[in-house]
């Protein structure tokens, strides 16, 4: 039996309003800012809990007013949970990255790390020194001028002016390499091997003009 108290509670929310107005909160500009798989997730699962809890309510309690607020009580606390976590991930994702933190070294130097984490199945790890590898060779070659603070997107969009042919190429390796490092992506061997074949072609593209310090952006414009 319901105590009289929460009998008198009026309920006017039904469950088109419910699906609604949770809806609404997470189309706002944190959540569309956010890793798309995010919202989709959560709007299906909430979709999911409103059916359950409004066909459970209806069913248990005279009225459904018990269920109801039950209801009501987790969709809120759902909701808070969603903004602090994807607060946090939109935030992050409009912080700049950069490639390299403190001392930057040579493109073979990256390399080598890279392979040394490669066989330790570090794949995380050599995917971030790999990629760190091709921006450098980039900017040993004169393909990108050295500066410091550049995030992998503008190396990736920077560099791909110069080298059309490797444009997709570069644009996907700064999207790992973001995802990968800052993000936590998982990495696998596939990934890094992509990222091998790209450096080995940015590589050979620089070898084959001779001179190792002459500028590739002259000769590919």
């Amino acid at each position: 039996m319901i105590p009289g108290w929460l009998a008198d509670v009026p309920v006017v929310i039904d469950r088109d309003d419910a699906r609604r107005a949770a809806e609404t909160e997470l189309s706002g500009y944190d959540y569309q800012t956010a890793q798309p798989n995010v919202v989709v997730r959560a709007l299906t699962w909430l979709g999911r809990q409103l059916d359950r809890l409004f066909t459970a309510a209806s069913s248990v309690t005279p009225g459904g007013a018990l269920g109801l607020l039950v209801l009501l009580a987790v969709v809120v606390l759902v909701v808070v949970v969603i903004r602090l976590r994807v607060g946090k991930f939109a935030r992050a994702g409009r912080v700049p990255r950069a490639v390299f933190e403190g001392h930057v070294r040579l493109a073979d130097d990256y390399r080598r790390a890279a392979e040394e984490a490669a066989a330790a199945g570090d794949f995380a790890g050599a995917v971030r020194e790999r990629f760190r590898a091709i921006v450098r060779e980039l900017e040993e070659t004169g393909v990108l001028e050295e500066m410091s603070g550049r995030t992998a997107d503008e190396a990736a969009r920077e560099a791909g002016r110069h080298l059309p042919h490797f444009r997709d190429e570069l644009l996907g390796a700064a999207r790992l390499f973001d995802a990968v490092h800052y993000g936590g992506q998982q990495a696998s061997i596939v990934d890094y091997e992509r990222l091998a074949a790209l450096d080995r072609g940015v590589h050979a593209l620089g070898s084959g003009r001779g001179n190792r310090g002459a500028s590739l952006a002259e000769e590919t414009t």
